[in-house]
């Protein structure tokens, strides 16, 4: 099936995705004819063992990385082959990004690191966009933290202050890469329900790569990659089951 750029409901797609690292004996075939969307409102989490191609698919959605063969939409913009400063801006508007290793500005306090989007854009928030973020930091727990620089917050903390940056615009689709790996099991959990959260009750598409089934578990629909290719895609599962079919997957066994 082909996705065109005018069908509805995604927040981002991709079509007859191809990407190759190298050339000749060593070229590395990273994505293997891959079409797929993220839906709109949904929280999807992308699988797969290591080499399986989930974070080349969700760097080349995001717009950080370019397919070698095949076309990209953001929502019903083409980013296809688009200009490096068409992307940033369109990223910096309409896409949120949170890492594992947080990437938190350290020589910027808190607030100052949630508002960068906005300083970046060349503006200040507005006075909705302020009661937004203000409400988004309560929420959080992190009012009291505000002036605390990268350092100073444990890491359960910086990741939920770069959950606050990735939000602060309100942008329609949240990419998140491996947002709990650096994290304790309960710091991990909190990030995992402010994530659920912002799809659930703010209506934000949230695609998060992961190796952990605890934290795929947390998502409405779960992608399974292999070899560069969609193996699986399957709504909501236990922990248990998707720890399953990895391993199943992994011995070459069917699910």
């Amino acid at each position: 099936m082909q996705i065109t750029s005018t069908e509805s409901g995604l927040a981002a797609r991709v079509d007859r995705l191809h990407k190759t690292y190298g050339a000749g004996v060593g070229q590395v075939r990273a994505l293997d004819d891959v079409t797929v969307g993220i839906r709109r409102g949904e929280f999807t989490a992308i699988m797969g063992p290591s080499g399986s191609g989930k974070s080349t698919l969700m760097h080349i959605m995001a717009g950080l990385d370019v397919p070698t063969a095949g076309r990209v939409w953001i929502g019903d913009t083409e980013i296809t082959g688009a200009a490096d400063r068409e992307l940033t801006i369109l990223r910096r508007r309409r896409v949120g990004f949170v890492f594992q290793s947080f990437n938190l500005v350290p020589t910027l306090d808190a607030i100052g690191n949630i508002l960068l989007p906005f300083d970046l854009d060349g503006r200040r928030p507005s006075a909705l966009e302020r009661a937004r973020i203000e409400r988004l930091v309560e929420g959080l727990g992190l009012t009291a933290r505000l002036r605390h620089r990268p350092h100073e917050l444990s890491g359960g903390q910086q990741q939920r202050v770069a959950i606050a940056r990735a939000l602060a615009t309100a942008p329609d689709l949240v990419f998140a890469d491996e947002p709990t790996g650096n994290l304790d099991s309960r710091s991990g959990r909190e990030v995992l329900a402010l994530l659920r959260a912002a799809s659930a009750e703010h209506g934000q598409s949230i695609a998060m790569v992961t190796h952990d089934p605890v934290a795929a578990a947390h998502a409405d629909r779960v992608l399974f990659l292999g070899d560069g290719r969609i193996v699986a895609d399957t709504p909501r599962q236990s922990a248990q089951e998707i720890s399953s079919f990895m391993l199943a997957a992994e011995l070459g066994v069917s699910a």
